[in-house]
């Protein structure tokens, strides 16, 4: 498994491309919400909330020690 660094460390490369890209190109909700299979944000938000909830899991087992 992942350490709590590494993981915040790729999600803050996730959002650093993001925003590049949104900024390039502009990103409209349904886009973002449903993105078309091999799109630039096909599967993002999806991995990103994994991520997102492994750091949480990281944090509550840290505390409950």
């Amino acid at each position: 498994m992942s350490s709590k660094q590494e993981l915040i460390k790729e999600m803050l490369e996730m959002q650093k491309k993001f925003t590049a890209y949104e900024q390039a190109n502009g990103v409209d909700p349904q886009e973002y919400f449903t993105p078309e299979a091999g799109s630039e944000l096909d599967g993002y938000r999806q991995k990103y909330m994994e991520m997102a909830m492994k750091v949480v899991e990281i944090g509550r087992a840290s505390c409950r020690e």
